[in-house]
């Protein structure tokens, strides 16, 4: 019984690191939630404690507010589901993951990245986004992280200058087992639909134009 309580309190650790990180979408929060859920009901199984009643939204239902009839019907399907996802948990294969493998697997690692400089001769603004990204999939891994570079060569917050820094947070173990993951820059023009184009024509101003891309392995 130590052994699965031990099981469930690393699970729970490694969803509220997730949890504290702020970086997730509102469908995987409310998925996370879930799952948290599911652990602390787990726990109170092992421990033999009360089953606690959930709506749809995995909130306790309240009894003065819910029929008896209700409570009952709620009651007998999160047992089902409950002796469900305890029969998956102790099935041959899932036995096999011991709480120091899923503790080692904790979704805590983060990237560092520092920008120092950009040099790129281009005589209009530019915005930088960065990102991760997984070659094999062809698809970002990562929220982009936006600079804005001014005409004049520098960020076009001042106060940035030399502080570039940003943390890709929130990388898991499914993000570390990648066999390749690259740091990915792309530029973007902000200005003329030409550079040809003379400044007094306004009305072709202001447009995002792909002018580069640039890629770093970064495992």
């Amino acid at each position: 019984r130590y052994r699965q309580v031990q099981r469930v309190m690393c699970e729970l650790m490694e969803r509220r690191s997730r949890l504290l990180s702020g970086a997730l979408p509102k469908d995987e929060l409310r998925q996370l939630k879930r799952e948290v859920t599911r652990s602390i009901d787990c726990g109170n199984k092992i421990l033999a404690l009360d089953l606690v009643v959930r709506d749809e939204d995995e909130n306790i239902l309240d009894p003065d507010r819910t029929s008896v009839t209700s409570l009952f019907q709620a009651h007998r399907k999160a047992a089902q589901t409950l002796a469900q996802h305890m029969q998956e948990e102790t099935s041959p294969q899932q036995s096999v993951l011991s709480c120091s493998a899923r503790h080692a697997a904790s979704p805590s690692h983060s990237l560092y990245l520092c920008v120092r400089n950009f040099v790129c001769h281009i005589g209009e603004e530019a915005q930088l986004l960065m990102a991760l990204y997984d070659p094999d999939q062809q698809r970002s891994v990562s929220e982009n992280y936006v600079i804005r570079w001014a005409s004049t060569g520098v960020p076009q917050d001042l106060e940035l200058l030399n502080n570039l820094k940003v943390i890709f947070t929130d990388l898991g173990s499914e993000d570390l087992e990648r066999e390749r993951l690259f740091l990915v820059c792309q530029i973007i023009r902000v200005g003329r639909m030409d550079l040809r184009q003379p400044h007094s024509r306004r009305l072709s101003t202001g447009l995002r134009r792909p002018l580069g891309i640039s890629g770093q392995r970064a495992q």
